[in-house]
């Protein structure tokens, strides 16, 4: 994804990557399934991936730590999405350039139209996680 950056850019991409999970995202992991609307696949992700940073991928896409989740959680509380906006969910990420990733609690995704959560425009991205995490390894 990075091949073609510097010619765009005018320099190399930075650090991207992947953070194996540790034993505190784990035991994050497990406090984020005790809110009902976490997805199963969310905390099964947790379990293996710490977060992921690839900053020099368009705007960059960035998935957060589950401390991360959690803090974000607690101090702004959950995110309405879905029909009518009266499911709840999880903010898990961002593009870099302001817009939000947040997972539903069926397990869709869904992306911010703008940089505010207070009351979200959202678009649905994926289904799932399983084909959010495939549409950003094809960017």
């Amino acid at each position: 994804m990075a091949d073609e950056f510097e010619h765009r850019h005018g320099f190399p991409p930075g650090a991207n990557g992947l953070r194996p999970a540790d034993r505190d995202d784990r035991a994050t992991a497990r406090m984020l399934a005790q809110a009902s609307f976490t997805p199963a696949d969310l905390v099964t992700f947790y379990y293996s991936i710490g977060d992921v940073a690839w900053a020099d991928v368009g705007n960059g896409y960035f998935v957060a730590s589950a401390g991360d989740v959690l803090s974000q959680l607690k101090e702004y509380g959950a995110v309405d999405v879905g029909a009518e906006q009266k499911a709840r969910g999880l903010v898990i990420g961002s593009n870099g350039g302001g817009q939000s990733y947040v997972a539903g609690p069926g397990g869709a995704v869904y992306r911010t139209r703008t940089a505010s959560l207070d009351e979200p425009e959202l678009d649905r991205v994926a289904d799932d996680l399983g084909s959010f995490w495939s549409c950003w390894s094809k960017s």
